[in-house]
């Protein structure tokens, strides 16, 4: 399922209700799960993340996301681990074991088929057709697939152990593995091999290797061939895992691996400090000038820093070993000496001086990857083609009223025309019918047709002459309005009515939250997706896509708090859509007078 690249469409923190919710699909799916390691899985105060995706398929499938690692995949409702959390409870699924050979081809999307299930002495797993299992290897606990078995334990035998296992969803190298933080499946020793001395293995393996490589190919059935890069790492893979018992041969490999883990835990806080000076230091350099001072630490983090992170990475003060935004501007002033951070107004931090000729900041040099003005707003994805705002024209259909005065141009009833052609109509029409005033040539004399086109029954005794720009007025308010709209490379489109204005709101949620709500994108031809991922990016907030309740092929966007100006700066400046086409930005927060 995951073998080829997946299309992200959201990326939003988890909820109160929907993380006690999940907690307790998973209690429901996974019943041998304490109620620790459910805490674990699933805390109550970290961040925990759900991301939708669209695999290569067209399946719709949800990520739950913990620490940048998928834990859970969910698809057709229904809940399935990932590698990364059976590395930590391989127990709680039902288990085949496999050669190693086998696993390059489960990676390249095959499913593992009965002849290279190795049966342990105490039998095949009780399962049945649909249950979800998990794939390990010979000599090593750690399940490096997840699927769902084909048929049952007793239709396995009565079939001679010949025809498909498990259907494979998801495998260790895979896109979804892929999608976290990329680590290797841990050495679990297989108690089914703990009896056999370490070279009565290697003769084993060394024996039958020729011929297991051989029914690796009867083992599985390819849906794909996996791409070259893959291959190769899954060979690499394969390797490590065959020699398990091997590596654990080397001293003092309990106290290696802790020290490793030790790592790993500082790792991702080393690179995000890391990146957070890279940017702070960016930002300083060319972002930032004497006339912008004093500057508001909240301000320049969202509109410099943000703006200085290289593609591909995201910005978490929470992720890093600072946590708050405070105080890793204090680190700057009294380690680094590169600013001075002082509280001008009750609890709202400035910075007020830059040392410009501070050494770091003068050494440090712009990263090409994160050359910013190089690149335009990446506020749309990565592939897809700029945009470009489409023509929109008002268009004016005679109605049966106006007919009349239409009949000698041959328009008919429902014929479409615009504001000039309509006057360049009228007006021939006047001079045809000698209709202009001989005294006053701005005048237009009332003749049977135009008093029943454009007069009201009240005027009939009383209006015998009209202005040239009171003629045209008449003529287009008794016309149905209808607009054309013209996308780069594409036929125009024309529809009756009024185009309906893209709509920003603020609507309450709970006692004291607040949510932008935006609607009638897809008029202008934006993806509602892509703008909420770019207002993501801005204002560093969650966002969620919802239906419109009667509405086919529309979508709300939906972002945390008072957003209105950010995405009038974007709706205007970015995409350059006309301020008229745009409803709703007169509510934006007004900033409070300064005492």
């Amino acid at each position: 399922m995951f073998v080829r690249p997946f299309r992200v469409k959201s990326n939003t923190a988890i909820k109160g209700s929907d993380r006690r919710k999940l907690k307790a699909d998973i209690s429901g799916a996974f019943p041998t799960l304490s109620a620790d390691e459910l805490s674990e899985l699933v805390p109550n105060k970290e961040e925990l993340n759900v991301v939708k995706i669209y695999v290569h398929k067209g399946d719709s499938v949800t990520l739950y996301v913990l620490h940048k690692n998928p834990l859970f995949f969910e698809l057709e409702k229904r809940l399935y681990p990932t590698v990364y959390v059976l590395w930590r409870y391989p127990a709680i699924l039902p288990t085949f074991r496999t050669w190693p050979p086998v696993l390059q081809k489960l990676i390249g999307g095959a499913d593992l088929m009965l002849p290279g299930v190795v049966a342990p002495s105490s039998g095949l797993p009780d399962v049945k057709p649909g249950d979800c299992c998990s794939v390990t290897l010979v000599n090593n606990r750690a399940p490096v697939a997840v699927g769902t078995a084909a048929v049952s334990r007793d239709e396995m035998h009565s079939l001679g152990m010949k025809g498909r296992g498990v259907c494979v969803l998801h495998a260790y190298m895979d896109n979804l593995w892929a999608f976290g933080d990329k680590s290797g499946p841990p050495t679990l020793p297989d108690a089914e091999s703990e009896g056999q001395g370490v070279n009565g293995e290697e003769y084993e393996v060394d024996e039958m290797e020729e011929e297991v490589e051989e029914e690796a190919e009867k083992c599985v059935e390819e849906e794909q061939s996996p791409s070259q890069t893959v291959t190769d790492q899954a060979c690499s893979g394969i390797e490590e895992l065959s020699l398990a018992e091997q590596e654990e041969e080397k001293g003092d490999k309990g106290n290696e691996e802790e020290e490793g883990n030790q790592d790993d835990q500082k790792m991702p806080q080393e690179i995000m400090d890391a990146l957070l000076l890279q940017c702070f230091l960016y930002a300083l350099k060319s972002k930032v000038k004497k006339t912008d001072l004093p500057l508001l630490t909240s301000t320049f983090l969202r509109n410099h820093m943000f703006a200085c992170c290289p593609s591909g990475k995201q910005l978490d003060i929470k992720k890093s070993s600072y946590k708050k935004l405070s105080k890793f501007l204090q680190a700057m002033q009294k380690q680094h000496n590169l600013v001075r951070v002082k509280e001008l107004t009750k609890g709202v931090e400035s910075i007020v001086e830059v040392d410009w000729k501070n050494s770091e900041l003068r050494s440090f040099k712009v990263p090409e990857e994160t050359d910013v003005e190089a690149t335009p707003v990446q506020d749309g994805r990565e592939g897809e083609p700029p945009y470009h705002p489409p023509e929109i024209t008002t268009l004016y259909s005679v109605s049966a009223r106006l007919e009349p005065l239409f009949l000698d141009a041959k328009k008919r009833k429902g014929t479409i025309l615009q504001s000039a052609e309509v006057r360049h109509i009228v007006t021939e029409y006047v001079k045809k019918n000698e209709l202009v005033d001989e005294n006053n040539k701005n005048y237009v004399t009332i003749n049977p047709t135009l008093c029943d086109c454009l007069l009201e029954k009240s005027e009939y005794q009383e209006v015998e002459s009209l202005k040239w720009d009171d003629l045209f007025s008449r003529s287009l308010e008794r016309m149905q309005e209808c607009y054309q709209v013209v996308f780069p490379g594409q036929a125009p489109v024309k529809k009756k009515g009024h185009i309906e204005p893209i709509d920003i709101s603020v609507a309450s949620r709970g006692s004291n939250k607040k949510v932008t709500l935006i609607k009638n994108l897809e008029v202008y031809g934006l993806d509602p997706a892509v703008v909420a991922t770019a207002l993501q990016r801005r204002v560093q907030a969650s966002s969620v896509l919802q239906p419109i309740p009667g509405s086919k092929d529309k979508v709300l966007v939906q972002i945390q708090g008072n957003q209105i100006h950010q995405v009038g700066n974007l709706l205007l400046d970015h995409y350059q859509i006309p301020r008229k086409y745009i409803q709703g930005l007169d509510k934006a927060p007004k900033g409070g007078k300064k005492k």
